[in-house]
C-alpha cells in the first residue's frame, strides 16, 4: 500500500464547520449542533488544553451520517477551540477511500478515526471509533451488530466519560510531542 503525504491530506481537509457545510444534510446538521450544545469543557479540561505547548495537527476521518461521529466529533471541536495549538481538520470517509484504507480499524472503515500529527506531519498516534466507555455501554445494552443513529443522545455521564477518554488521547499525543528529543532539540527546551 502506498504511503500517504499527511501534510497534503491535512491541507485539503476541512474545518469542523466546513465539513458540516459540505457534507451534512439539514437533519444531520441539527443533530451535530445539538450534540455540540450539550457538551461543555470543565475548568480542568480547559486548563489542560490551554497548557499545550506544541502544535498538534489532528485529522479526523468522519461521516456526518454516523451516530458515533455525531456524539464525539463536536467534543473535538471544543478541544480545538480551547487550545491554540490544536489544528483540527475533518475528512469525509466516503470521499477519501485511500485515507479510509490507511486508517482502517480491524479491517473496517470505522469512524471517527483520529490521526494525531507533529508540526511536520509525522504520525504521532491514532485512535478511533469508540472509547472504552462507549464500548462498555454498547456491550451492556446489547451484544451484536449495531450502529448508533445519533437520534438518541447519550446521557451526560457517558458523554463526559467519553470526552475524558478522548482528552486523554489528545494529551498523550501532546506529551509525545513535548517530550520528543527531535522537537526538544529544535526548540531548545
Amino acid at each position: 500500500m502506498a504511503t500517504i503525504d499527511w501534510s497534503s491530506v491535512f491541507s485539503d481537509a476541512l474545518t469542523y464547520r466546513g465539513f458540516l457545510d459540505r457534507y451534512a444534510t439539514p437533519p444531520q446538521r441539527d443533530r451535530w449542533n445539538a450534540s455540540y450544545a450539550r457538551f461543555q469543557l470543565d475548568s480542568d479540561q480547559t486548563w489542560l488544553l490551554n497548557g499545550f505547548a506544541r502544535k498538534l495537527p489532528v485529522l479526523c476521518l468522519a461521516g456526518t451520517w454516523c451516530g458515533d461521529c455525531v456524539n464525539q466529533c463536536p467534543i473535538f471541536d471544543h478541544f480545538a477551540a480551547a487550545s491554540s495549538k490544536i489544528e483540527l481538520r475533518f475528512i469525509d470517509r466516503d470521499a477519501q477511500p485511500d485515507v479510509a484504507d490507511k486508517l482502517a480499524i480491524n479491517g473496517g472503515h470505522r469512524v471517527p478515526s483520529v490521526l494525531f500529527l507533529s508540526e511536520d506531519f509525522q504520525e504521532v498516534a491514532r485512535y478511533g471509533e469508540r472509547t472504552l466507555a462507549a464500548y462498555r455501554k454498547l456491550a451492556a445494552d446489547q451484544l451484536g451488530p449495531s450502529c448508533p443513529t445519533g437520534f438518541v443522545p447519550p446521557d451526560a455521564a457517558l458523554t463526559n466519560e467519553v470526552a475524558a477518554e478522548w482528552l486523554g488521547q489528545f494529551e498523550r499525543a501532546q506529551l509525545i510531542l513535548r517530550l520528543s528529543p527531535r522537537l526538544r532539540e529544535r526548540y531548545n527546551d
